[in-house]
């Protein structure tokens, strides 16, 4: 895998296994997201999912903190709906922003490959969406998350109002949470389910960690991993009855695949299963 090709102005890339890209959060001091930060994010993640050679994403933070959320300095927040003096006008060029920065997020939880948040230091307001859209989420101990827009006078519109209670499973928790803006550390951060571990240390420590799951997963079947992550999307957004009638129909054709074979094979001579990577699109 070419990790270099992830490298952007606000992005940093590696490669520390096979079939695993660590991507690092890149704007100093404390990753606050402008335009183009977020913009290169989603642009990032598109491409990614058509890259047969990753197999696992890691995202997680260069600098000492993930994200201190949106930079409210940006110029192009503040001059959006400038010069319209009408509020429709305003409304539809205000609209058209927050879509196109929400579909920016979406890219993580739509791109083919399982990603795995990993966290240290401050991960405020847009770091919530964004671990929201991220299949696994590993913090560091010294991890402190805030869900921040109303203390800016806002709600939060890019994810995580619409995610977060269906990952916590707990309604009064995410409103006390969203409508409070308070901090909340890791210890309960797991306790609501919104991370999956917990791991001691800072970010050396959270990435190694999460490397080391990325690494687990990419030695899997990249069919039944894909698989399993789009089956688990579409099963939080229909019924019971809807996902199963779905999952016989995807598995009629991913059974028939060559990996499930060599699964098989590998297994009945005790040796570790290697599978191919996708078909580049």
């Amino acid at each position: 895998m070419d990790a270099s090709q992830y490298e952007g102005n606000f992005i940093r890339a590696a490669s520390p296994a096979e079939g695993v890209l660590l991507l690092g959060l890149c704007r100093p001091p404390v990753n606050a997201f402008h335009t183009a930060f977020w913009q290169e994010l989603g642009e990032t993640f598109a491409t990614i999912s058509d890259d047969p050679a990753v197999r696992t994403v890691v995202l997680g933070s260069s600098l000492k903190h993930f994200t201190a959320g949106l930079d409210l300095a940006d110029p192009d927040i503040q001059l959006v709906g400038r010069g319209e003096d009408e509020a429709p006008r305003r409304a539809i060029k205000w609209r058209k922003h927050v879509t196109q920065f929400q579909a920016a997020i979406t890219a993580i939880e739509e791109c083919t490959q399982p990603v795995i948040g990993a966290v240290h230091g401050l991960c405020y307001g847009l770091g919530i969406d964004i671990l929201c859209a991220c299949d696994i989420r590993y913090c560091a101990t010294d991890a402190r998350f805030c869900i921040k827009e109303v203390d800016v006078g806002l709600a939060a519109d890019i994810g995580t109002l619409a995610r977060l209670p269906k990952i916590v499973g707990n309604a009064s928790a995410v409103r006390e949470l969203a409508m409070t803006a308070r901090d909340f550390d890791c210890r309960e951060a797991e306790r609501l389910g919104f991370v999956s571990r917990v791991v001691q240390g800072s970010r050396e420590e959270v990435i190694v960690a999460a490397c080391e799951t990325a690494r687990v997963i990419a030695s899997k079947s990249p069919i039944a991993v894909t698989g399993t992550k789009h089956l688990l999307n579409h099963s939080r957004d229909h019924t019971v009855r809807d996902n199963l009638e779905y999952t016989a129909t995807w598995n009629a054709t991913m059974l028939q695949s060559k990996d499930l074979a060599d699964a098989m094979e590998a297994f009945r001579m005790k040796l570790p299963p290697k599978f191919a990577n996708l078909t580049k699109l």
